[in-house]
């Protein structure tokens, strides 16, 4: 009796026993999608899309399955957004160079010191004017599924300690392609210049770049310490994450699953906030194990002082009523 004679005798055979034969294990092929995000895995960048990718696996019973591209592997978040709009790319998570692009208004929670503090940032982003905000990229053909973050942004430079606006005078600092984090560098006396994260690294070794800011977890896991030796916790500007989908790849996904996407990325969120808040004062030491020099002795009244120098300009763009709800909100 060969193998095919035995499997057709022993399914007979339940069958005279009133047993059904055993029905083939079904396979699922799960719907994949890509998610790209510019930063590492060790960032909180990278720590939203490994919590989010986990999240959809589990909620959706492996039915759906997230591929993270950490490290702009598909590119920077100029490129993503613009994919992600186009329907090419899936998902993206990007901070103002990605959203405030295709949605310019957004680009007002770039302005410096328009939030009191982390609490305050993340208030507003979990409340009306947030969640708000998130549709504000549905007219480019994408999904806004949550807010994430990138945390607060601070100084490094290769060669002047900076702890008040005057030593920003006529330093070449990189800030990423936001109109208004040029303008708002600009107001603290920096010569503020936009460029892509990707491009960043070899900006600051070649010395096209003196100066750059951003959150520590990309400071350190970009090894900023080897290319800049001051690190000023000027915390001046809150940069907050979204996460986007395409609106393609969205209604792609079953009716009853796309919940699901909306609740992982809100879980995800909270995740990357623990990281951020556990991986602060971390990182700090670490940059300084590394060699960084660290100031802590920050005039930040005096910072606040000169950001108003735009206050004018940023009314014009975004309405007066905006920026005082913004700044009210909570109290």
């Amino acid at each position: 009796m060969n193998r095919r004679q035995f499997l057709s005798a022993g399914a007979s055979a339940l069958a005279c026993i009133g047993l059904p034969p055993r029905p083939a294990r079904a396979h699922i092929r799960p719907q994949v999608m890509r998610f790209s995000c510019s930063n590492g895995i060790s960032s909180q960048q990278g720590q939203y899309a490994v919590a989010f990718a986990a999240q959809v696996q589990a909620l959706s019973g492996g039915r759906l399955r997230i591929e993270v591209y950490p490290s702009s592997s598909l590119g920077g978040e100029a490129e993503t957004i613009a994919d992600t709009s186009k329907g090419v790319l899936e998902m993206t998570l990007v901070s103002s160079a990605g959203y405030a692009a295709v949605a310019p208004r957004l680009g007002v929670f770039d302005i410096p010191f328009l939030f009191r503090d982390v609490a305050h940032a993340r208030a507003v982003l979990d409340g009306p004017i947030g969640q708000q905000a998130l549709s504000e990229v549905e007219a480019a053909g994408l999904v806004g599924l949550a807010w994430g973050e990138n945390g607060l942004r601070h100084l490094t430079t290769a060669t002047v300690p900076v702890t008040k606006p005057e030593d920003l005078a006529g330093l070449k600092v990189r800030v990423p392609q936001s109109e208004i984090m040029v303008k708002g560098l600009k107001a603290l006396g920096a010569d503020a210049r936009p460029l892509s994260f990707p491009e960043l690294y070899g900006a600051l070794s070649s010395g096209e770049f003196q100066a750059q800011e951003n959150p520590l977890s990309n400071i350190l896991s970009s090894n900023f310490d080897r290319v800049q030796k001051y690190l000023s916790l000027t915390g001046h500007v809150y940069s907050p994450a979204m996460l986007v989908m395409s609106r393609r790849a969205y209604d792609g996904v079953p009716e009853e699953d796309r919940p699901l996407l909306h609740r992982a990325a809100r879980i995800a969120a909270r995740t990357s906030r623990d990281y951020g808040d556990q991986s602060e004062a971390s990182a700090t030491a670490e940059l300084k194990r590394r060699g960084m020099t660290v100031l802590t002795d920050i005039d930040r009244q005096a910072f606040m002082t000169a950001s108003l120098r735009t206050q004018g300009e940023f009314e014009a763009l975004f309405g007066p009523a905006t920026l005082a709800a913004i700044r009210a909100y909570g109290k």
